[in-house]
């Protein structure tokens, strides 16, 4: 089941018969887009027993999927997922969690529900973890929190400071290489679910920051397993392929959320002792510009260029100690496929690698056939 995280789409109505020529044109046009098309699954295979496993268990592995003509390159693939993917509306409970530093991360469990079946205390639970100004709200997320109850395990999305309306209350955000916070969400769930085997699920830089945390702890974190999605592994490179072509439209709409949540908190920026850009981060109008202005001063880097060199997780990679599976687009155009650690996910026999060919950022939609 975390093979792919697509949700279900609508399947799309049947071209009719056309009486004359412009509708026949039409008509065929059409089904071509609307069509489908078949696409198969690569696993980079290193022999190890969980790499079988993941064949084994796993039978999208050895069966294309299919998806429409129309999803023909990352960036279609990544906005229609963005834009048109529907989203199941999860209801939630917030639990808020306490950091040493006084500020304060969110957790969104759904609301139980007997009509959907009400899950044991001790079923399976899954950390999910969003990625950049992401959050429970997201599409792709509530789809995994339904694909989960689906399959008996308990979804619990951790929604990093300021994401999905959850109260800032130090003058710190969450960084890519910052993973007190997963930490403390950790401890916190398993304290609450201490019969519970404990998973957790990464997307995008939510990905990143797992893979740290996993290399950071690694035989001691009580966690199972986990599932990395769409990682960027190296910010080097991811940051100077935002500065290509149509990537900008990316860097800028991400921009365009951390402003936002920079000001319903700016005050405590402005008031800081430590050498913020304030204005730079309201203004900002790139991610770069962003990490400058805050995320590179609030965890002491002397430079964002420093800052993005030290918080890959590609690095983490080889301290991996658990079954990792990493799954990546050949065309994400803001995970490209050359920031992937092919020989270090071959050296590590905990991890696997599964590539997609195509998918985009967050996609991987199917046609409905």
């Amino acid at each position: 089941m975390l093979l792919r995280t697509d949700g279900d789409t609508a399947r799309p109505s049947q071209s009719p018969i056309a009486e004359n020529g412009a509708l026949t044109a039409a008509a065929g046009v059409t089904a071509w887009l609307f069509g489908v098309r078949k696409k198969t699954v690569s696993l980079q295979i290193g022999g190890s027993s969980f790499q079988q496993a993941v064949l084994e268990l796993c039978p999208t592995m050895n069966t294309p999927y299919t998806t429409y003509p129309i999803l023909n390159n990352g960036h279609v693939e990544t906005i229609f997922a963005a834009r048109a993917r529907r989203t199941p509306y999860v209801q939630y409970d917030r639990t808020i969690l306490d950091m040493p530093d006084g500020g304060k991360v969110t957790l969104d469990a759904e609301k139980a529900n007997s009509a959907q079946g009400l899950l044991p205390h001790e079923a399976p639970v899954v950390i999910l973890l969003p990625g950049l100004t992401g959050g429970s709200q997201d599409s792709y997320v509530q789809h995994m929190v339904v694909a989960a109850r689906r399959e008996g395990v308990r979804a619990i999305v951790f929604n990093g400071r300021g994401t999905a309306n959850s109260p800032v209350t130090s003058p710190q955000f969450y960084s890519a290489s910052y993973t007190g916070d997963m930490k403390g969400v950790v401890a916190a769930v398993q304290k609450e679910y201490p019969q519970s085997m404990l998973m957790a699920v990464g997307w995008s830089l939510g990905a990143n920051i797992l893979v740290r945390y996993l290399g950071e702890t690694r035989s001691n974190t009580p966690l199972a397993a986990a599932v990395s999605l769409c990682n960027p592994f190296n910010l080097v490179v991811a940051d100077q392929n935002f500065h290509i072509g149509f990537n900008r439209i990316y860097d800028w709409s991400l921009a365009n959320g951390l402003r936002q949540i920079f000001a319903k908190h700016s005050h405590l920026f402005y008031n800081s002792d430590k050498p913020f850009k304030p204005e730079l981060a309201a203004n900002c109008k790139s991610i770069r510009d962003f990490d400058e202005a805050v995320t590179s001063v609030q965890f002491g880097w002397p430079t964002v260029d420093t800052y993005y060199a030290g918080s890959g997780s590609a690095d983490s990679i080889p301290d991996v100690t658990i079954p990792l599976l990493c799954i990546q687009a050949d065309n994400d155009p803001i995970a490209p496929e050359r920031c992937i650690p092919y020989e270090a996910l071959q050296r590590n026999s905990n991890c696997s690698l599964v590539v997609t060919p195509g998918g985009g950022h967050l996609g991987r939609e199917r046609s409905a056939g």
